[in-house]
This record gives C-alpha cells, sequence and structure tokens, in this order.
C-alpha cells in the first residue's frame, strides 16, 4: 500500500527533465538517472533498483496517466542515503497496483512496491499527481 511521503532527502543533488509521451521516454529516463547518479557521491549503489523503478514509473505515467500531447516530469533527488525518483503526469487518477496472473504487463506498481524504501502518490494542483519512490543503496553493480 502506498504511504505518504513525511520526508523528502535533503538532496545533494537534484535533477529534472521533462519527457515526451513517446515510446523512447523510459530508456530516455533510465539515460538520466545514470547520468545523474553518477554525478552524485556514490550513486551507482543505488543504479540496480533505480532503473527498474525509473522505467515503471515512466512506462505507467504514459500507458496509463498521460493524454496525447502531454509531457511527463521525471525528477530525482538523492542524498547519500536516499534515491527519491518521482513522475508527475497530466491525470488526477491514483495509480492502482493490481494483481495480474497473466500476460507480461500489470506488475510495474508492485515491482516498485516491492524494490521500494517505500512509494506514494499525491495530487498536484491542476488536474494532476505526482508518482515517487524511495530507494535505499544496494549492492555496486560492476
Amino acid at each position: 500500500m502506498p504511504e505518504t511521503l513525511d520526508r523528502t532527502p535533503s538532496p545533494t543533488g537534484q535533477s529534472h527533465r521533462w519527457l515526451l509521451r513517446s515510446p523512447h521516454s523510459p530508456g530516455v529516463a533510465r539515460s538520466t538517472l545514470r547520468e545523474f547518479l553518477r554525478s552524485v557521491q556514490d550513486g551507482e549503489r543505488f543504479t540496480e533498483n533505480a532503473e527498474l523503478v525509473v522505467s515503471e514509473l515512466v512506462t505507467n505515467a504514459l500507458v496509463h496517466a498521460t493524454r496525447p500531447g502531454k509531457r511527463i516530469k521525471l525528477g530525482l533527488e538523492a542524498d547519500g542515503e536516499v534515491l527519491l525518483i518521482w513522475v508527475e503526469d497530466s491525470s488526477p487518477n491514483a495509480p492502482q497496483p493490481r494483481l495480474c496472473t497473466e500476460g507480461e504487463s500489470g506488475r510495474g506498481l508492485l515491482l516498485v512496491e516491492a524494490l521500494s524504501l517505500k512509494w506514494g502518490w499525491g495530487p498536484r494542483e491542476g488536474i494532476s499527481k505526482r508518482v515517487w519512490s524511495c530507494i535505499e543503496p544496494g549492492p555496486v553493480v560492476s
């Protein structure tokens, strides 16, 4: 179950990027994440889980929550202990994790929940929302 974000990391690094509603956007988001983590001290400790989470959050926003012609905003913030990944989209509707027993899709938010210290969502001013995930560092991938 999503939680309320009770603290935002005190960032040593921040990055924001607008992404088009495109099948290329998850890859662009992963590249943006890797570049960001290289710029943050010990950022590579977050890479493995963070790449999966950013892909799922961006894909979910593109498939379920972004109208044609609209963009999504990706945000990354790190303080050395926690990486905050957030995606803002143009839908006010709550993200709905679902248990899909068949098929290759429908498990994105379950994966986000499994890989996150905590995750959640909240409305933004106007007709939109922010879905976020806090990631703890993992083993360094070589």
